[in-house]
């Protein structure tokens, strides 16, 4: 070649990680990896944590009443009591167990769940029946599920 420079292949060789002789690089490598491996630990409990509970036998299946009050979206009896069997109860209102004890008259509890501001006025308890938020029979269903308790 005339002018030109000559060129040498280039040899390969195996790529060697210098040492880390700095102690806050050192630091900030280590704290890289235990945040990551912390991550990873908070993703794996988080998919743990939101697995959906294993479903009972079909042969328990539950009162309609049951079924109401533990509804998020109909009755959601939970969001202010503590029902035996439900997730997550609240605690604005009283428990909700032994029920047909403290009312032995089906048509007192009846008529709490209907319309609980005529009994006191001062409730924060919505008035499902009055509001159409449940039916008289829906009522009378969540009435039995509550006597079981």
């Amino acid at each position: 070649m005339q002018g030109g420079r000559k060129f040498s292949p280039i040899k390969s060789s195996p790529i060697k990680s210098p040492s880390i002789k700095c102690p806050q690089i050192r630091f900030a490598r280590i704290l890289a990896m235990v945040a990551a491996a912390a991550l990873s630990a908070v993703s794996v409990f988080a998919k743990a944590a939101t697995a959906q509970p294993a479903q009972p036998p079909a042969a328990q299946t539950a009162m309609p009443g049951e079924a109401l009050a533990f509804d998020r979206s109909k009755g959601n009896c939970l969001t202010c009591h503590d029902i035996k069997g439900g997730d997550a109860p609240g605690n604005v209102g009283p428990p909700l167990d032994d029920m047909k004890s403290r009312f032995p008259d089906r048509k007192e509890l009846a008529a709490i769940i209907f319309d609980e501001t005529k009994r006191n006025p001062l409730t924060v308890m919505p008035p499902f029946g009055r509001n159409l938020i449940l039916t008289k029979q829906e009522i009378e269903q969540v009435v039995d599920f509550l006597y079981t308790r």
